[in-house]
C-alpha cells in the first residue's frame, strides 16, 4: 500500500500535472488557431469592455435572466463551482504538500470550513445527477461520459472526506485520493471538463457580439 501511495503521489501525480498543463496550452492555443483560420473576422469585434461585461454579470449569482429563472440551480451551481476550486487550493494538507514541494506556502481554510465545503461539493454531485436522470430537457442531451465526468469530479472529493475522518482502511483511502485527483487533473484539458478553460473566451465572444453588434445585452 506505501509503494502504491508514493506511486499516485509521485511520478503519477507529475504525468498528471504535466497532462494537465500541456493539454491546457494545447486546447487553447489549438482554439485560438482555428479561429484565425476559419473565422477571422471574429477578431474585429472582440472587445475588452464588452468581454468583462459579459463575463461579471455571468460570475455574479442572480445577475443574469437565465440565473433568476432557475434559482434552485443557480444556488447549487455557485456554491458547488465556489467549493470546487476552493478546496483543492486551500485545503491546510494540500498547502502543507505545496510549501514541502515548492517552497510555496499561502493562506489555507480551517478544516471545519474545508470539511463543510466538501460535503457542498459532494451534494452538489447528487444534485447534478439527479437532475440528469430526472429533467427531461437535461436528460435528453445526457451521455454516458457525463455520469463518467461527474464521478471524476466527485471522487476526489468522497474519498478526501473519508480518509479525513478515517473511516474504513485509511492508507488506501488517501492512496485512492490522490489518485481521484490525479484523474481529474489529467481530465480537465481532454473532456467537458474543459469548460473551466473555454468560459471566458465563450463569455467574452459572446459579449462582444452582443453589445459590439447586436448592440443588445447578453445576460
Amino acid at each position: 500500500m506505501h509503494s502504491f501511495y508514493n506511486f499516485v503521489s509521485g511520478p503519477l501525480a507529475w504525468v498528471a500535472f504535466l497532462l494537465f498543463f500541456g493539454g491546457s496550452i494545447y486546447r487553447i492555443v489549438s482554439m485560438l488557431r482555428l479561429v484565425a483560420q476559419k473565422e477571422r473576422f471574429i477578431f474585429t469585434y472582440m472587445s475588452w469592455r464588452y468581454s468583462l461585461r459579459s463575463i461579471f454579470h455571468w460570475i455574479i449569482p442572480f445577475a443574469t435572466v437565465n440565473w433568476r429563472r432557475q434559482p434552485v440551480l443557480t444556488v447549487v451551481t455557485f456554491a458547488f463551482h465556489i467549493c470546487l476550486f476552493a478546496v483543492p487550493l486551500f485545503l491546510l494538507s494540500h498547502a502543507v504538500l505545496w510549501d514541502e514541494a515548492f517552497g510555496i506556502s499561502w493562506w489555507s481554510l480551517p478544516d471545519a470550513v474545508a470539511d463543510w465545503m466538501t460535503v457542498i461539493v459532494i451534494l452538489g454531485g447528487v444534485y447534478f445527477l439527479i437532475r440528469r436522470i430526472t429533467q427531461p430537457e437535461v436528460k435528453f442531451v445526457t451521455t454516458a461520459s457525463d455520469y463518467v465526468i461527474l464521478a471524476i469530479v466527485a471522487a476526489p472529493f468522497v474519498t478526501g472526506f473519508i480518509a479525513y475522518h478515517q473511516w474504513f482502511n485509511y492508507p488506501l483511502m488517501m492512496g485512492l485520493h490522490v489518485l481521484a485527483g490525479d484523474i481529474m487533473l489529467a481530465a480537465i484539458p481532454f473532456t467537458r471538463l474543459s469548460h473551466m478553460l473555454f468560459s471566458p473566451f465563450t463569455r467574452a465572444y459572446m459579449g462582444s457580439e452582443f453589445g459590439g453588434v447586436r448592440h443588445a445585452r447578453d445576460w
